[in-house]
């Protein structure tokens, strides 16, 4: 028996249930398939066998050059706005659906990134690099041990060849595990062609996986927009908890189960400032760190624009402004119940709102945000020495601590171990990433398996970690790139 023999059979009720919003296609031959960082404790969740991940059946199924059992590959069509400008076809350009896995808790996408040229691909090559797949890895993993809904990286498997980007680079595809892959830009593709029958199904489709307790109800579509809604409002308060910037909040990248989907050019926040932006494209600061709230909004709201035909049409537009509107209060709510969280907090009171903000303006340009977080869990023991040193002018925190001391004799004993709880010590911090995927593209993967070591555990200090946790120089100008 062969070992991918051991391999569960996948089904694709995306392929059965849902003709028009794909193409049918095969991933690229590639010479060498190795698999060569396999996430297997995700594996045995989803029912794998990891030894029949690591075959070479196993390897050139995870790089769509075979078809594991069950499985239907295909490029799914989505539009997006890309910056603000919409475009009415996108889709999987260098990426495949191959199936689902159906276990317990209910269907898994797995699909995979950087397989190759599809029909969607505009003028692309349709590979992926080695570097940027393994950053989507460590960032999943990462937000998963973070508590964050996400895709998460099942397999990165080499393909034995160079991809020609600014030299030639190690090719390698990315095997990922989502919700779901429909997105706002889903919807958006059948409103632009004005096909409400695929409107509808898609929308019918969605309720089944995401929120099945609505199918067939009465008023279904406004009710699934609201859980969307709510769903993002969630999740962005905790990216924003977190100091995590997406940095291509395009509507194609926001997925409507409310998990992070296609890490790019994102990266964790360092030294705190509302204006902070990476990527390389993003001239003009669209998608910084403070605008994430607003950029989610506006998203939502062309998702509700998409919807309008299975809403009621013009006649409902002051409902759904509304259920777009919530968003607001909803992430102010969950915004502020996260910060308490992070400041020991277990109450709330009217005053807490101006004590997280007075500390933020405090740190602005003053303080890492990471670390921040993790010396005030000294503080409330009784030693603010660590906080102080964070900052160049520490009197900006000297003019804070005593409020927030006060606010904590309020509440319950044990703040510290709180804020230890919810404040990671350990994030993948930029330059220790960076310099970790250049060593995996000269060969060694050493750097990246000790970052995940750590990421994975990040509230747990460990002896000798220390370079972890140091944060750039004061004025460093990093920058993160989309990569393929």
């Amino acid at each position: 028996m062969s070992e991918a023999a051991l391999l569960p059979k996948l089904e694709n009720s995306f392929a059965a249930e849902l003709e028009g919003a794909y193409l049918a296609w095969e991933g690229a031959e590639v010479p060498r398939p190795e698999v060569l960082l396999l996430n297997e404790g995700l594996a045995r969740e989803l029912g794998f066998e990891p030894a029949a991940l690591r075959s070479p059946e196993g390897a050139a199924w995870l790089t769509g050059v075979e078809s594991p059992p069950g499985a239907s590959l295909l490029a799914m069509a989505y539009a997006g706005h890309q910056f603000g400008q919409f475009n009415p076809q996108l889709g999987d350009g260098r990426a495949l659906l191959l199936g689902e896995v159906v276990t317990s808790e209910g269907r898994r996408d797995l699909h995979l990134k950087g397989s190759g040229r599809t029909p969607f691909a505009r003028g692309g090559d349709g590979k992926a690099v080695l570097g940027p797949v393994l950053r989507e890895y460590v960032m999943g993993e990462a937000m998963a041990a973070l508590g964050v809904p996400t895709t998460r990286a099942l397999a990165v498997t080499t393909t034995g060849e160079d991809v020609q980007r600014e030299g030639p680079k190690p090719g390698a595809v990315l095997a990922r595990v989502a919700a779901s892959h429909i997105r706002v830009g889903t919807f958006q593709f059948f409103a632009a062609r004005e096909q409400e029958d695929m409107l509808a199904k898609i929308a019918n489709y969605a309720i089944a996986r995401h929120d099945p307790d609505l199918t067939g109800a009465e008023n279904r579509h406004m009710r699934f927009l609201r859980r969307v809604v709510e769903r993002q409002a969630e999740l962005i308060a905790q990216w924003m908890s977190l100091g995590f910037i997406h940095g291509v909040m395009n509507t194609d990248n926001m997925a409507i189960s409310g998990e992070t989907i296609d890490y790019g050019p994102c990266a964790f926040m360092e030294a705190y400032d509302p204006a902070t932006v990476f990527s390389s494209i993003d001239h003009m600061g669209r998608y910084a760190y403070g605008n994430q709230p607003g950029i989610a909004q506006w998203n939502l709201a062309r998702l509700a624009e998409a919807l309008l035909p299975l809403l009621g049409g013009e006649a409902a537009i002051p409902q759904v402004t509304e259920e777009v509107n919530r968003f607001a209060p909803l992430y102010e709510a969950a915004w502020l119940s996260r910060f308490r969280g992070k400041l020991g907090l277990e109450t709330a009171e009217e005053g807490d709102m101006d004590l997280i903000t007075g500390l933020l303006a405090a740190a602005r340009g003053q303080a890492d945000f990471t670390n921040l977080f993790r010396a005030l869990g000294e503080a409330a023991r009784g030693d603010s020495a660590p906080v102080r040193a964070l900052f160049a002018e520490p009197g900006m925190i000297d003019a804070w601590l005593p409020a927030w001391m006060a606010r904590l004799e309020r509440e319950a004993p044990g703040a510290a171990e709180r804020m230890e709880r919810v404040n990671p010590l350990y994030i993948p911090r930029n330059r220790t990433l960076d310099a970790a995927l250049t060593a995996a593209e000269a060969g060694d993967l050493g750097p990246v398996e000790r970052l995940l070591a750590h990421v994975t555990k990040p509230f747990t200090p460990v002896a000798g970690a220390e370079d972890m946790t140091t944060p750039a120089p004061a004025g460093d100008r990093f920058v993160t790139y989309c990569g393929t």
